[in-house]
Formats: C-alpha cells, structure tokens, sequence
C-alpha cells in the first residue's frame, strides 16, 4: 500500500510540474521525444515493407499501402522536418511518401484522401517537386469517382453481405473533402469543390443529432438518395456519441469552413465543439473515453487519437470565431496537449515500440487495437502542437 501511495503522488507530482510548464517547453520536449521515438522507430523497420501501424502483443504491425492509415506514417515524418528543419527526416519522409503512390488510382478506398493528403499533400506543402501535385490530383480523381448525384455523397464502404448496406457513409469520410477542395483551386475544375460541398451538405442534414453528436454510419438507397439507417459500425450502439467520430466530425467541419467559408460550417463546427467540450462524461484530462456512452465508464478506455485529433481542429476553430470563445477553444484543446504530454500518455524514450501515445482505442466493438499506440494519433498530436507553436509565434 506504501508503495502504490508513494507511486501515486509521483505521478501526481509530475502532472503538475508539466502543467506548471509554459507551452513552448512542453512542446519543445514533445518534438524531443517524437524525434527519439521515430528515429528507433525506423531502425526498427528499415529492412521491412509496409507502415507502422500500431503495436499487436509488443510487436510494431505493419500495413500495405491500401491500408487506410498508409499515410500517417510518412505524413508524421513530414512534421518531424517541419518542426526540427533537420534533412534526415526529409530523406525519410520522401522514401515513405513514395511508398504510398499506389493510392492514387484505389478506386475501392474512400480513404485515398487521409492517405495522400498526409504524405504527398505536407511533402508539396513543405517544397517537395511538383510531381506531388500531379499525385494528389490523380487521388482526387479516383476519389470522386465513389460519388452518387442522388445520393450527394461518396460512398465510403464497398457492400458487405454481412451487413444490410447499400450506399454506407461514415462520417470520417468528411476529411477526406480536403483533398477534393485542394484539387479545385489547383486544378481549375469547380467539379471537385461540388462532389465535397454536396457530400459535406448531406452529412450536416442526415449524419448528425439535436445535441450536435453524429452517427456514424449513414446507409443510403443509391437509387433516389433516401436514408434507410443509421447505425454504427465502431461505436458502443447506434445511438451513442463513438469519441473518434466526434473529433471526425469537428475536423471535418471545421475544415470545411476554412475551405469554404459556408457560415453553416461553422456554425455546426461550434456545435460540435460545444458538445464535446460539455459534455459530463469527458473526463478531467480531457482525454475521452472511446464512446461518451460506454457503460463501463468510468472504467472505459481512452482513446488518445480522438484527443489528439480534437485538439488541432480546436486550435484551428479558435482562429474564426469570436476573441472570448476562441480563448476557450485554446484553453481546452492546450489542457488536451499537457495530458497528451504527461507520463501518462507520452512514451518515455525507448518504449511504446517507437509510438508517441499510449492508451488509444481503434476498434472496441471488434476487440481490435485496444490501448494500444495508433499512427494517427502521433500524427494528429504532432499536428497539434505545430499549430500550437505557430499561435505562440504569432504572439
């Protein structure tokens, strides 16, 4: 009892000299860290195929290309260059990046955005040759070929003869968009900008509630665009608010307004905001539980990569809304980052297979990747603190 006494008020202890800590210093350590983590992280799979995914019984997973979460890996490789100006990481980025070109012509993946807009889209972000453009565009081509006129949105997953789907959208899909709102301004065709206003237009009507809380999957009939469900796949139950797809939504929307500039936007990114930061059952950390329903709160595990996540769409929110809630905004999504920060959360050097987060939740209801790392929670952190350190920058 002694011992667990004392190894309590040792955590206690270092929680509250990391939050005494100004933010510069905390994410000055934070990239320390990521850099130490991903250089053992690469050594660790040099010699090997794939991207890191996440960790199965202390081995670092590896995933192909058609992996939705391929261009995590090289996407964090091109924060680690942005943060650090350091060439090694660029070197690394590219070799990986390149590894995920094949996407461009998946016509079966929906995901073709979040896999290369993370790595070809910050590589032509932080000067890499133009032929990173001409990638990004040949995804956004794929993608809009998943788009249904009648049903206003693109389908997100293939049928299933296991499941009652016809036309299934998840809200996810909403960052996918960014791609398509890029390819618009960089190309000249409106038509992109179209198929995402009109898919982002349909889930604000049928993917959301009263509260602001989203389903996650939305099922159409693809003949005339009428809902037939609402359901969910990787939440707790159909009705219930699944933490990774608040964060989707919050993104998504937030983004959408930034590309947009639909006042509707940001209207229902507030909203969104305001449910998730009220919500009773977010815990003190702020780091939440998988699903805001999970009957076993509070005994639920965490998921660090919906935190993560709703921490950089904060900062970005906070930049269009009024000086008193953009404050707000700063101060939740900064308590998000120190907890993100603490031992708790971060991996000290040397553990954690590489990974930066502890206690992520990937599939609940499917027993899969339970507190376990997640590559795009180390992405979205990482993003995060960026955007953090470019406010602090600006004063």
């Amino acid at each position: 009892m002694k011992h667990l006494v004392c190894a309590l008020a040792l955590m206690l202890g270092a929680a509250q000299l990391q939050a005494a800590q100004p933010m510069a210093d905390v994410i000055r350590t934070d990239f320390d860290i990521a850099t130490r983590q991903y250089s053992d992280l690469l050594d660790a799979i040099k010699d090997k195929p794939g991207f890191p995914r996440t960790l199965d019984q202390g081995q670092v997973k590896l995933v192909g290309v058609r992996d939705w979460t391929s261009g995590f890996f090289p996407g964090t490789l091109w924060y680690l260059l942005e943060a650090t100006g350091d060439q090694k990481w660029r070197a690394a980025a590219v070799r990986y990046t390149k590894e995920v070109e094949r996407a461009k012509f998946d016509k079966s993946n929906h995901d073709v955005g979040f896999m290369l807009n993370s790595s070809f889209g910050n590589g032509l972000r932080l000067g890499a040759d133009a032929s990173y453009r001409d990638v990004l565009l040949a995804g956004a081509t794929t993608l809009v070929t998943r788009f249904n006129p009648k049903v206003g949105s693109i389908q997100s997953w293939n049928v299933r003869a296991d499941r009652d789907w016809t036309y299934p959208v998840i809200i996810d899909n909403m960052m996918n968009l960014e791609l398509l709102m890029w390819a618009a301004r960089a190309s000249g065709d409106p038509y992109y900008r179209e198929v995402a206003i009109a898919h982002a237009d349909t889930s604000l009507r049928n993917h959301f509630r009263p509260d602001g809380s989203s389903f996650h999957v939305v099922d159409y009939d693809p003949a005339d665009g009428k809902v037939r469900s609402k359901v969910t796949h990787q939440g707790y139950a159909d009705g219930s608010a699944w933490a990774r797809g608040q964060a989707w939504g919050l993104y998504g929307y937030t983004m959408m307004y930034r590309e947009a500039k639909k006042p509707e936007y940001l209207q229902h990114a507030q909203k969104i905001a305001g449910f998730i930061m009220q919500h009773p059952r977010m815990p003190a950390d702020k780091v939440p539980y998988w699903d805001f329903d999970a009957p076993d709160i509070p005994n639920a595990p965490r998921d660090s990569s919906a935190a993560a996540i709703m921490a950089s769409a904060l900062l970005e929110l906070s930049d269009y809304v009024e000086p008193a809630l953009g404050k707000r905004y700063v101060e939740f999504a900064e308590q998000q980052l120190r907890s993100l920060s603490s031992p708790q959360y971060l991996a000290h050097p040397g553990e954690n297979g590489g990974f930066l987060l502890k206690h992520a939740t990937g599939h609940k209801p499917a027993n899969s990747e339970i507190d376990v790392p997640l590559n795009y929670g180390d992405y979205y952190f990482l993003e995060a603190l960026l955007r953090y350190k470019a406010k602090l920058a600006k004063g």
